[in-house]
């Protein structure tokens, strides 16, 4: 077995150092087959600074490195390009500035290349660059990876910067169009497809290829790919976890595939299945690479915390304006949304990818709104279902009371109600993870269902009432009915919160006969 390369994006270095590879040259052929200039978008550690490191040493004519690989025998290997290759992941704008930055690199590439600028400025200088070496050694290839980094780097709180940066970026590619005579071939990556029509206005022969099907495999790992490269890792953990290979893939596809453009076809993330692999536990691995903090804080802020099954129309992905964010389009461009299902030609519903994203979701979600560690949040609900395995119900509410306790009276008292729904509902959904457990809202209410081994309990949640209306609810709803041939014991459950108080301040329970 070939080991991993964790942390490597260039294709040179993966070959030679014999490390595993998985093979996307047949789609990268097609990308040189049907066309010149591109854009392509893919959440973070997905594999496109892996895809556009091989698209270099393919131009490059570097023959020696697809050995054995599906291009080998398919590419004319006598033309070569040279190669621009900008990365803005590396470029350092944070630390000084994305005008010093571009600048920097640009007079970087120039030294190598021994071309001298005539000009001072970022944009002439980078027109300078693409012309004078297209001049010494013909038609170039530019390659530009995370484009968009300086613009989501700075989402949220600093989004003039992000302003300011995008208008910088914008003046920088719109020197592309007017070098078209030198252009072989152009791909430009990133994360967000939102900022593309405000960021290449000019570039009118851009082919976005985020959601087009001949390209959906070019990143991420499919189900065959898994099964072809990890045929004998998988075999050798099925053995040491004494389960069979069939149960091991199915819990790896839960923990990491299920990433979609068109509702159809499912990746793997690259970077999770690698870690999991290399270090043979299951963990949220890309997760915990980029918290999303400047999200959960929009999120908080448009009281919009229930994110799964999400009904959506296609324009949604492309929506998008740096000084009024909506959650719904940078929650699917960065990952932690993908398209379950496609209904008709122009919706789709979204959802958590796998557990890894959603339980790492939940975690912070809950952390977030609780004003605690998110490594909290899965033991107090590991708790919760301790509690209701073992039947003890004042333990439960004391749990429940707990949830609340960190909140600031002030924020609790201006947003009472969005944060008693949103933990509740949060809590049991993040329950369902654990047990068989699920949570409803309906016009504001709250009800859940939980069972365990030997009890089923259907709980009924109220604001500012009390406890008897709750449980009368329950009852004139019919909400046990169903389960009445299920030999359990079915306990109902009413809890009154109190937004004064910010606790439960009554609770009331029936074990049905």
């Amino acid at each position: 077995m070939k080991k991993y390369p964790l942390g490597i994006q260039t294709f040179e270095k993966i070959v030679k150092k014999n490390l595993l590879y998985i093979d996307k040259t047949k789609e990268i052929y097609q990308l040189t087959e049907y066309g010149g200039y591109y854009f392509y978008a893919r959440p973070r550690r997905f594999g496109k600074s892996l895809m556009l490191s091989t698209i270099k040493a393919l131009f490059q004519g570097k023959k020696d490195l697809f050995k054995g690989l599906w291009i080998e025998d398919k590419w004319d290997w006598a033309k070569k390009h040279p190669v621009i290759h900008i990365s803005f992941s590396s470029m350092g704008h944070r630390e000084i500035g994305l005008k010093k930055a571009i600048n920097q690199t640009l007079d970087r590439m120039a030294d190598e290349r021994n071309i001298g600028f005539k000009a001072n400025d970022y944009t002439t200088k980078f027109m300078e660059l693409i012309t004078g070496v297209a001049r010494q050694k013909g038609k170039i290839v530019l390659l530009i990876d995370e484009y968009d980094k300086p613009i989501i780097d700075y989402l949220g709180d600093e989004s003039e910067q992000a302003e300011i940066n995008r208008s910088i970026l914008k003046s920088l590619y719109s020197v592309i169009k007017d070098c078209d005579p030198y252009i072989e071939f152009m791909m430009i990556t990133g994360v967000s497809k939102f900022s593309k029509v405000s960021i290449f206005s000019e570039l009118n022969n851009l082919t976005d290829i985020t959601f087009h099907k001949r390209y959906l495999k070019l990143t991420g790992i499919t189900q065959e790919e898994l099964e072809d490269n990890f045929r004998e890792k998988i075999a050798e953990l099925a053995a040491e976890n004494n389960i069979t290979k069939e149960a091991l893939k199915a819990e790896i596809k839960q923990w990491y595939n299920g990433y979609s453009w068109n509702g159809k076809t499912f990746l793997y993330n690259p970077y999770s299945l690698l870690c999991y692999f290399d270090y043979e536990e299951f963990r949220n691995y890309w997760f915990e690479t980029g918290t999303p903090t400047f999200l959960l804080k929009i999120m908080k802020e448009q009281n919009m915390i229930k994110i799964n099954e999400l009904e959506a129309d296609s324009s949604i992905f492309s929506t998008y304006d740096i000084k009024e964010l909506e959650v719904t389009p940078i929650l699917f461009q960065t990952g932690y949304l993908t398209a379950k299902e496609r209904t008709d030609n122009t919706t789709y519903i979204l959802d958590y990818p796998n557990l890894e994203v959603r339980d790492s979701m939940m975690r912070s979600l809950i952390g977030s709104l609780r004003h605690d560690q998110k490594a909290f949040s899965r033991p107090m609900v590991k708790k919760i279902q301790a509690a209701l395995e073992n039947k003890q119900l004042e333990h439960l509410i004391r749990l429940i009371k707990s949830i609340f306790k960190n909140i600031p009276n002030q924020l609790f008292r201006s947003k009472g109600e969005f944060y008693y729904h949103s933990l509740v509902y949060l809590v049991f959904f993040y329950l369902g993870d654990f047990m068989d457990s699920e949570m409803n809202t309906i016009d504001g209410r709250l009800d859940a269902v939980a069972k365990t081994a030997h009890y089923i309990y259907i709980l009924e949640f109220k604001l500012d009432k009390n406890a008897q209306i709750a449980l009368d609810q329950i009852k004139e709803k019919g909400y046990a009915e169903k389960y009445y041939g299920d030999d359990r014991e079915k306990i109902l459950i009413g809890i009154n919160f109190n937004s004064e108080l910010k606790t439960v301040d009554d609770w009331k329970y029936e074990i049905l006969e």
